[in-house]
């Protein structure tokens, strides 16, 4: 654990000196949190729980993912461009990588069902597909809007085993579908354990979910340093929404020199230019209105589509450690499009905007010609196909 982390989080469950983190739920969910604290604080100490989850990552969910260089795109803008290549897991997202630890952890509690939010599907098809694993029923609860946007991987949970909830409260999205998750997590927390999908909620989960995704960071580091001359890159760059592949790729790189750079949704940026304030059981930085009422988020990538972000990210751009940027839908569709036909590859939607923000930034004084910058593809773009057909100008 970096110094940073660990000065973070030394009054457990908090970060910072606004107090970002804690614990903000109903009387009736504290025993529950509790006791998922305690588990993961055991498990995390047990040799045999992390080699069990080691070797799941790697036999069944495909790591280590490759750090690609994206040749042709590098020498168009003069950066030298390294792809993180979260797309390459089993089920096509960096999701896996905490769902595992989670359900095994579910597991190892005694827990016989998961619960999950999801907004663009992928946390959900996760879930579902370690239910399948692990022979543990999955409810999965989705926005009415994002079902409608997210067929493909709907269907995909279904197709699992999991039954999908829609959810038609506020703005029918992520937002709301994670508060219906913790509503039905209140009426069944002896038997169900609640998955988390980012690096948000009551404690533990901000920590323990950045400790599961720390896979990300911790293999690029050691890929960069195998690689680079300098051995880390000058900028390390995500996607943020809730902000857990960001999370766990800058938890391979916090301690370095490397400038973190994390990309926000422009109507979803709640580091950007949020206020303190609480929802889903944590303090962070969201997006409010004068009086203080949590505003909708919008993004055409519906993984970004919530109106705050995770509290240790709160807290790295107070240290002035992480600098948040945002990105508009139109750069995003176009980055996506671009890295398609540069190199191949299709990324979700949701990583686009980091890239987006290197195309944007390079060859400026934010990324400066000859500048060495990793981005995390956090997410393959299968499931975004139907809105590239809408939105992309081809």
């Amino acid at each position: 654990m970096s110094s940073i982390t660990a000065a973070a989080t030394s009054a457990p469950g908090r970060f910072g000196e606004r107090g970002y983190g804690g614990r903000y739920v109903p009387e009736s969910l504290i025993p529950a949190c509790q006791a998922v604290a305690e588990a993961f604080a055991e498990a995390w100490a047990d040799p045999g729980f992390r080699g069990n989850l080691a070797a799941l990552l790697s036999a069944y969910a495909g790591r280590p993912t490759p750090l690609t260089p994206a040749l042709r795109l590098s020498a168009e803008l003069g950066v030298t461009v390294l792809l993180k290549r979260e797309d390459l897991t089993h089920t096509g997202s960096h999701k896996i990588n905490n769902v595992l630890g989670q359900a095994l952890l579910a597991r190892r509690m005694g827990r016989t069902r998961l619960i999950a939010e999801t907004g663009a599907g992928m946390h959900g098809v996760a879930t579902a597909t370690a239910g399948a694993l692990l022979g543990l029923p999955v409810k999965v609860f989705m926005g009415e809007r994002d079902i409608e946007r997210q067929a493909h991987n709907v269907f995909r949970m279904r197709l699992l085993g999991a039954e999908v909830v829609s959810v038609t409260a506020g703005s029918r999205t992520l937002k709301d579908a994670t508060s219906e998750a913790m509503r039905h997590w209140v009426t069944d927390a002896d038997e169900a354990y609640y998955c988390v999908g980012s690096v948000i909620g009551p404690h533990p989960y901000p920590t323990m979910v950045r400790e599961f995704q720390r896979v990300i960071g911790d293999e690029a580091r050691r890929q960069c340093a195998a690689d680079l001359p300098s051995a880390v890159p000058d900028y390390v760059v995500a996607c943020v929404g809730g902000g857990s592949n960001a999370a766990g790729t800058f938890a391979g790189f916090v301690d370095t020199s490397a400038q973190l750079i994390g990309v926000e949704a422009a109507g979803g940026s709640g580091a950007s230019h949020g206020a303190i304030g609480v929802l889903h059981g944590f303090r962070s930085l969201f997006l409010q209105d004068e009086h203080g009422q949590i505003q909708e988020a919008h993004s055409i990538a519906a993984g970004l589509d919530y109106p705050g972000v995770g509290p240790e990210h709160a807290y790295l751009r107070d240290l002035g450690r992480a600098r948040y940027v945002t990105v508009a839908d139109d750069e995003a569709i176009a980055a996506a499009v671009r890295l398609a036909r540069a190199e191949g590859i299709l990324p979700a939607i949701e990583s686009a905007h980091a890239l987006a923000w290197v195309l944007r930034a390079a060859g400026t004084s934010e990324l400066p010609a000859g500048s060495t910058v990793l981005v995390t593809l956090s997410g393959r773009g299968d499931k975004d196909i139907t809105t590239l057909i809408e939105e992309a100008q081809l």
